[in-house]
């Protein structure tokens, strides 16, 4: 992986024709496959062909798959609405993550590469600027205001990620049920009894807990 960010590298111009694409236009094609077919379909050549070209003609504007990876998050963190900062900093930062979780449901590939990439990128930006713009009174040190953000993000990944996968959570509800009915666990049956055997994770009191723990109220 290139150290330096797909950001700070000008686009190759290439021998021979002009470029008949836009780094842009490679991204777009790359979301819409990962859309349509989960990430592990985004490769160069799959991409190249939903553009109609060749895989070579990509490397014009990306080097690697990381590269486009990278693209793709940052390109669906423009999907945030940033209204101008102000009130209190608890729901405010609410929002960010409820549009967080909309982007994540949307695009379903999207909590992976939060969860197992960092790539912040012009539009990401441009959130932690809106995240510390809300936190700018709050007396937290900007160390744990970064940390908040990502918090957040990751957070908002995870659960995300929970109600993507529904099927995975009554598979373990199933095998929980049986755990419970062989006995040998007194306090997880005695935490389990009367309630779901998967409780549902609640998004903002869960997210809400977390940020107070952690800057205060």
């Amino acid at each position: 992986m290139d150290a330096v960010p797909v950001w700070l590298r000008e686009r190759r111009t290439g021998v021979g024709r002009p470029a008949e694409r836009s780094r842009a236009e490679v991204t777009a094609a790359a979301i819409t496959l990962a859309d349509r077919e989960g990430l592990p379909a985004v490769s160069m050549r799959r991409v190249a062909a939903e553009l109609g070209t060749g895989a070579a003609s990509l490397y014009r504007y990306v080097d690697s798959r990381d590269d486009l990876l990278d693209l793709m998050t940052d390109e669906v963190v423009a999907g945030y609405r940033l209204p101008e900062p102000g009130g209190p900093w608890l729901p405010s930062l609410l929002e960010v993550c409820r549009q967080g979780r909309e982007l994540m449901l949307r695009h379903g590939w999207l909590p992976e590469l939060v969860l197992t990439r960092s790539a912040l990128g012009p539009h990401g930006t441009d959130l932690l600027e809106h995240v510390l713009a809300i936190l700018a009174v709050h007396p937290a040190d900007a160390g744990r205001k970064l940390e908040a953000f990502a918090v957040m993000n990751t957070l908002t990944a995870a659960l995300a990620l929970t109600e993507l996968n529904a099927g995975s959570a009554a598979r373990q509800g199933a095998y929980l049920e049986h755990v419970i009915a062989a006995g040998r666990h007194s306090h997880l049956t005695a935490a389990l009894t009367g309630g779901s055997l998967v409780p549902a994770p609640r998004f903002e009191d869960t997210i809400s807990r977390v940020l107070v723990g952690l800057l205060g109220e």
